[in-house]
């Protein structure tokens, strides 16, 4: 059965938001610094969808860009999404895949949350696994139709970074964007892989974004 276009916006929406099996639990106080992340992505998330499309994409790219950047490893994203490909790269390479990684992620975002009406719930208790944290969310649209988020969160020199998002309880977006990326790869090389970045980001954002 394939799924009407609201059904795709919705899973096309989860999928961009980072389960992996939890073991243990992280004391209260590590707990509110591990989620102040989330809870950052997920003020400017609402700030976006409060505006919706009555404000031009540039505005919302602009508005939620620095929130992206606090809340996310996006380099971290990356290298595990190019994998042992990534340190054989030029610096100069890997500085234009960084840069058109971030623009494309923000504008993913911007075009993927402009909905009024949908809000995000905190799930109590942040699970460990290995040294990583997971933090379970629900997204509740208008209806009260509640889907789950995981967020897996790594520490790093800046603190509790996202490094994964996984919609309702199994689809990563680290491994859904893995295997596409590592498909241009092979077939065209990082020149391929930075073409298809700005195309994407192009398209996300009606051509506002090159």
């Amino acid at each position: 059965m394939s799924l009407t276009t609201p059904d795709r916006r919705t899973a096309l929406r989860l999928i961009l938001c980072l389960i992996v099996t939890a073991f243990g639990s992280a004391p209260a106080a590590m707990a509110s610094e591990i989620t102040a992340p989330v809870e950052q992505l997920h003020s400017g998330l609402t700030e976006v969808m409060r505006t919706g499309r009555a404000v031009p994409f540039r505005q919302r790219y602009d508005r939620l860009a620095p929130v992206i950047g606090r809340t996310f490893d996006l380099q971290a994203i990356l290298r595990q999404v190019i994998g042992l490909r990534w340190s054989s790269l030029p610096p100069d390479q890997q500085a234009a895949l960084e840069d058109a990684f971030r623009r494309y992620t923000i504008a993913s975002y911007v075009a993927n949350f402009d909905a009024t009406g949908e809000r995000f719930e905190i799930l109590p208790g942040v699970s460990a696994v290995s040294n990583d944290r997971v933090i379970q969310t629900r997204l509740v649209g208008p209806s009260g139709q509640a889907h789950v988020l995981a967020y897996v969160m790594r520490q790093t020199g800046s603190g509790w970074r996202i490094v994964d998002v996984l919609a309702d309880g199994s689809i990563s977006r680290v491994a859904a964007q893995r295997s596409e990326v590592r498909s241009v790869l092979a077939d065209g090389g990082s020149a391929a892989l930075l073409v298809s970045l700005r195309r994407k980001t192009a398209e996300l954002s009606g051509d506002i974004l090159q």
